[in-house]
């Protein structure tokens, strides 16, 4: 087997389904079909049940999938740090980021990826921003836009270049587009006028927040710091939410507001960087959601082999130079 039937596999099991897949890797569904059945007879196990409506990967499949992911990896791992010993960086940089922040917090460092790598090329996985930090603990990616908790990661490098807060947004023309609550105030986001009790001091503040939450319908992250400081905030209020949606994506928590599900809780960076703020009430998040960092997340630049720290270490300098006023959060 090579490498191409390692990628060929992976992207069926990651698709089941012979042409999304045989498209991905260039080949026809009957090609793709005759490569599966050269690594079956190789192997000498069944990896995959098919028929001409659904493809499911056998347990044999499983384990030979975390086998194919393993080895592309460490190829990828491999061909970087080769790349690296005159101080240029080669081959493909594997990166996860959300699809906000492939337009708000990338563009910097793929400029100066650019000018100073050029022989390096980008591989952008876009996902659910709550599992940017695993895919970059895994060795899914050699690096992650991620949200950054409070001290950073334990067992990550964290570098971050923007801080965003949380805040609570609607639809200005449902029923929860004129709430007695604060605005976020932010550049170029829109929302009705305040209510002249808007200004009030902090435990009434609460008070209206917890009234709030408690009547309208609420969309949110299925994972992630938003939703842990929102579950956190539930149970020491004693509130029993009502949930009309969860996404795994901020940018489809913000499409179900707009449409008028609810109230959604989501950074406010997305909703700056959204098409819908126009139409939007945004209101303050406040001391109870808070505001948290977004940046780079990677494997501890001093672990790995000699040529895994080369290849973080170069990451690392172009990172500070991408975003000088960023900060490595407790490296």
């Amino acid at each position: 087997m090579d490498f191409y039937e390692l990628e060929a596999f992976v992207a069926l099991a990651n698709a089941l389904h012979f042409a999304r897949a045989a498209a991905a890797v260039h080949t026809s569904p009957s090609g793709l079909s005759r490569l599966l059945g050269r690594l079956e007879e190789e192997l000498g196990v069944r990896l995959a049940e098919r028929d001409t409506r659904r493809v499911e990967l056998t347990e044999e499949g499983r384990a030979f999938l975390d086998f194919a992911t393993d080895s592309l990896r460490r190829r990828d791992e491999l061909r970087l740090g080769l790349g690296s010993r005159d101080g240029m960086l080669r081959g493909f940089l594997r990166v996860y980021a959300s699809v906000t922040a492939c337009y708000s917090v990338l563009p910097p460092f793929a400029e100066a990826l650019v000018a100073e790598h050029p022989e390096l090329s980008l591989s952008v996985e876009t996902g659910d921003p709550a599992e940017a930090d695993d895919a970059a603990r895994t060795g899914r990616v050699e690096l992650a836009v991620a949200a950054i908790p409070d001290g950073g990661f334990s067992d990550l490098d964290s570098y971050a270049v923007r801080r965003s807060p949380l805040v609570l947004v609607a639809s200005r023309s449902g029923p929860w587009g004129r709430l007695d609550l604060e605005l976020s105030e932010g550049p170029g986001l829109s929302g009705p006028e305040p209510s002249a009790t808007a200004a009030v001091d902090a435990p009434e503040r609460e008070r209206k927040l917890a009234r709030a939450l408690a009547r309208a319908p609420l969309i949110l992250p299925r994972a992630g710091i938003a939703r842990e400081r929102f579950d956190r905030w539930s149970r020491e209020h004693g509130l029993r939410p009502r949930i009309a949606a969860e996404s795994g994506g901020n940018e489809a928590v913000l499409a179900f507001a707009r449409l008028g599900l609810g109230l959604a809780l989501v950074p406010r960076i997305v909703v700056e960087n959204g098409p819908f703020a126009d139409g939007l009430a945004i209101y303050d998040g406040g001391p109870a959601f808070g505001d948290y960092d977004i940046g780079f997340v990677m494997r501890k630049a001093k672990t790995g082999s000699e040529s895994s720290r080369r290849v973080r270490a170069a990451i690392a300098a172009l990172l500070e130079r991408a975003y000088p006023d960023g900060a490595w959060r407790a490296r």
